[in-house]
């Protein structure tokens, strides 16, 4: 994979098989293309490169609200920023809180998904 483009799904297969810093760098190279301003480049595009793991790797909640979002008039971009946000804060409150016992520390993060509009991503986060 020579570049990454986030208004465009990247083969699954492909990039999945490059090394982590390899696909934060394909994000971190896109972002430098278009001059974004962005406070944090690494940190941004550690979370891009997360979620298109998730997507990559076929995690159905992820897919399904990267769908809804665009559907409600997101572009790709946007999408992957409104669930990095979700991902962002719920990694935050397992490093303040902990994980609570007997619970499946992933299922924070899925439920708040489920919820995530455009119109509340938007709201709450943009």
């Amino acid at each position: 994979m020579k570049s990454y483009d986030p208004e465009q799904a990247p083969d699954s297969d492909e990039w999945l098989a490059l090394g982590e810093a390899e696909r934060i760098e394909l994000v971190a190279a896109y972002h430098k293309r278009t001059r974004e301003k962005l406070p944090n480049l690494r940190l941004h595009a550690a979370f891009h490169a997360i979620v298109e793991n998730q997507l990559a790797e076929g995690i159905e909640v992820v897919r399904e609200t990267l769908g809804r979002l665009t559907a409600e008039g997101l572009d790709r971009h946007s999408g992957i920023h409104a669930i990095s946000s979700v991902l962002a804060e719920h990694l935050s409150n397992l490093m303040r809180h902990g994980p609570k016992k007997g619970t499946d520390t992933n299922e924070p993060y899925f439920r708040r998904l489920r919820s995530l509009t455009a119109s509340t991503w938007v709201r709450d986060y943009a």
